[in-house]
């Protein structure tokens, strides 16, 4: 067994408390995996979809960097259509600075969700050369993937959700695929250089400067229910992305998940990374807004990180919201993979390194030592295993009586002291 370093025995008499499973119960309207290819090709199939690709042409498939549910097979299912009707499709990674901003990077982000050629059945052609194809109504220059401005049409595969760091009709969504992830490192500079303060007016302003003068044909976006299961597939052609994405932005807000309970002491949040939100940990979800631009979220005087995921290779941004975290977490980070990110979208704040523990267990007890006007023997501490999968959490003794009288909280343990090892680490 290791020795306790000093800054161990300041928190060692800090006690856990007893924590108890429950899960939390959400609306769950489902598209299964298997109705997904039929319902793929019966939306494109529509006349005003399908006249637009014709045998020959040479069309774009945008894919994105988020841990989109069934997002290689609705890729596929899509370069199937375009197949299908003669024509050449090629995937284009649509992730402004993802992947460490290299092109490399985006293809193996892309690879790491399953969208290999392999599997789609066409080429990636993954670059970050970019091309100007007009300016914006302010006289800005609009510039985005240069393979996809080249194409003979562009088709945006994406998901509409909220976003984590501003508010606006246009989020995280069509306007955005188009403005920053197509635009690679350039246009999320460019949109990122104003600030999220501006961001609702800057997304749908090269948005819509991308529609006019580049040669979009159709999105085909699609919305998640509380479970991160797809709850719905539309298909928009490019002269209705204005009008429609509002509408559809506002059913993503409605079947977005939360914690059921309104506040904690402690949020520990088991991992973080880059496939369960942009943000590391969905701030919708945890409350870790890295703007004032945005709110939401359960309610916390101290947030707890104790690991990264495999899928997010080190990119440990959003750590920098936390209060506390684990030297497991420390030793992982690829500084080269989360800077660029932060330094493009302008906002620092989740690439810092919060305290850092030798133990889980130390972890969770510096945040719960260091809460200010609260019952330390018995405090209100809440444990997620990440921000995108928050149907089984754990809650401490103090919630039982509440959990008990909430319909949507099922109670499946009894409170119990969290396992932890000798050295300190949870099993």
């Amino acid at each position: 067994m290791r020795e306790r370093p000093f800054v161990a025995n300041l928190v060692s008499d800090q006690t856990i408390p007893k924590m108890f499973k429950v899960k939390q119960v959400f609306p769950r309207p489902q598209i299964k995996p298997e109705e997904i290819p039929q319902i793929i090709h019966t939306l494109l199939s529509e006349e005003k979809f399908s006249s637009k690709v014709k045998p020959g042409m040479h069309i774009a498939i945008t894919a994105g960097s988020r841990g989109i549910a069934n997002v290689a097979l609705t890729t596929k299912c899509i370069a199937d259509f375009v197949r299908s009707k003669g024509a050449h499709p090629f995937i284009v990674p649509a992730m402004g600075s993802h992947g460490g901003a290299t092109a490399d990077g985006q293809r193996a982000i892309l690879e790491g969700y399953g969208i290999t050629e392999d599997y789609v059945g066409c080429p990636i052609i993954s670059s970050m050369e970019v091309k100007k194809i007009g300016v914006n109504e302010e006289g800005m220059d609009v510039f985005i993937d240069k393979n996809a401005a080249e194409s003979d049409g562009i088709i945006l595969g994406c998901r509409i959700k909220p976003h984590t760091a501003f508010r606006g009709p246009y989020e995280s969504g069509i306007m955005k695929m188009m403005a920053i992830g197509l635009g690679k490192q350039h246009g999320a500079e460019v949109c990122h250089e104003a600030g999220f303060k501006n961001m609702a007016k800057y997304v749908p302003m090269f948005g819509r400067a991308i529609i006019k003068n580049a040669p979009i044909l159709f999105a085909v976006p699609t919305i998640e229910n509380a479970y991160d299961e797809t709850c719905k597939i539309t298909a928009v052609n490019a002269e209705e992305i204005i009008e429609k994405e509002p509408p559809l932005l506002q059913e993503a807000f409605a079947n977005m998940p939360r914690i059921l309970v309104d506040a904690c002491d402690v949020l520990v949040v088991d991992r973080i990374g880059k496939n369960f939100s942009g943000d590391g940990m969905d701030p919708n979800i945890t409350g870790t807004f890295c703007t004032p631009y945005a709110t939401g979220g359960i309610k916390s005087q101290r947030v707890c990180v104790l690991d990264l995921s495999p899928e997010t290779h080190g990119n440990g941004i959003g750590l920098g919201y936390s209060s506390a975290t684990t030297k497991r977490v420390f030793n992982q980070l690829d500084l080269s993979s989360m800077y660029p990110n932060a330094i493009t979208c302008t906002v620092l704040g989740g690439v810092r390194i919060p305290i850092v523990m030798e133990s889980d267990k130390e972890a969770i007890q510096v945040c719960i030592r260091t809460c200010n006007e609260i019952d330390k023997k018995n405090p209100q501490v809440v444990r997620i295993p990440n921000s995108l999968h928050i149907e089984h959490i754990m809650l401490s003794e103090s919630y039982y009586e509440e959990a008990k009288n909430n319909p949507n909280l099922i109670i499946e343990s009894e409170p119990e002291y969290l396992p932890f090892d000798e050295d300190g680490n949870l099993w």
